[in-house]
């Protein structure tokens, strides 16, 4: 073969090695961003049980069945101190604003 007919295959092989190259960075950071979510969230479970389904007998309220919305205008409220409470003031106040986000999107019953 002469080296004009291999070029095309070449740059067609390069081009298809980084598509595949480009695709799995891109599934491995969303991979890693889901992980990151989630573990944001399950510092919650501590107290209120995973996915906020609560702990039989466990004295703390029930979160599952409140909205991203609702989740989020509370742990807003404890980190400002405009609602009042044991723990969650001091839990809320060491994330950020774009953490409570995710902790709410990710425990919000949508």
């Amino acid at each position: 073969m002469q080296w004009k007919q291999i070029k095309p295959s070449l740059y067609l092989l390069g081009f298809l090695n980084l598509c595949f190259v480009s695709y799995q960075t891109q599934a491995e950071s969303t991979g890693a961003t889901n992980l990151y979510h989630r573990g944001l969230a399950a510092t919650c479970a501590n107290c209120h049980g995973t996915d906020g389904k609560g702990v039989l007998d466990g004295g703390i309220p029930l979160i599952n069945n409140l909205s991203t919305e609702q989740i989020l205008s509370q742990l807003k409220a404890f980190k400002s101190g405009a609602r009042e409470g044991t723990i969650m003031p001091q839990l809320a106040k060491g994330y950020s604003d774009e953490q409570l986000e995710i902790i709410a999107k990710q425990l919000g019953n949508k």
